[in-house]
C-alpha cells in the first residue's frame, strides 16, 4: 500500500509542478511537459513492479508509435484556440480529434502488420 502511495504522490507532483512553473515561464514548462516523464514514470513503475525488460521494451515500442497521433491535441488546440473557440469546446474537440488519430494510426499500423 505505501508503495502505490509513494507511486500517487511522485506521480501527482510531478503534473503539479510543471503547473507552477507554467505559469512563470511557459517556455520552462513546456520544455518540462514535453520530456516524456508520464511514459519514463509508467516504464519506472513497470520495471519496478515485474523486473521485466520485455514488458518495458514492449510499452517503449507502443508509445514510439503512438507519439504520431498524440501530437493531434497540440495542434488542434493550438489552432483551434487562435480562431477564437473557448477553452473547454477547444479541448474537448482536441481530445476527440486525438481520439480518432489514435484510432486511424493503429488501424494504419495493423495494416503493416505492427501489432501494438
Amino acid at each position: 500500500m505505501y508503495y502505490y502511495i509513494v507511486k500517487i504522490i511522485t506521480t501527482t507532483l510531478l503534473i503539479v509542478v510543471i503547473s507552477e512553473i507554467s505559469k512563470r515561464s511557459t517556455l520552462i514548462g513546456s520544455i518540462l511537459a514535453s520530456i516524456p516523464l508520464v511514459s519514463v514514470l509508467a516504464m519506472i513503475w513497470l520495471y519496478v513492479d515485474t523486473g521485466n525488460t520485455q514488458k518495458v521494451t514492449e510499452l517503449s515500442y507502443s508509445i514510439f508509435w503512438l507519439v504520431l497521433p498524440s501530437l493531434t491535441l497540440f495542434l488542434s488546440l493550438m489552432l483551434l484556440l487562435k480562431r477564437g473557440v473557448g477553452f473547454y469546446p477547444s479541448m474537448a474537440l482536441s481530445i476527440i480529434l486525438t481520439i480518432l488519430a489514435y484510432y486511424l494510426m493503429i488501424a494504419l499500423l495493423e495494416k503493416f502488420g505492427i501489432k501494438l
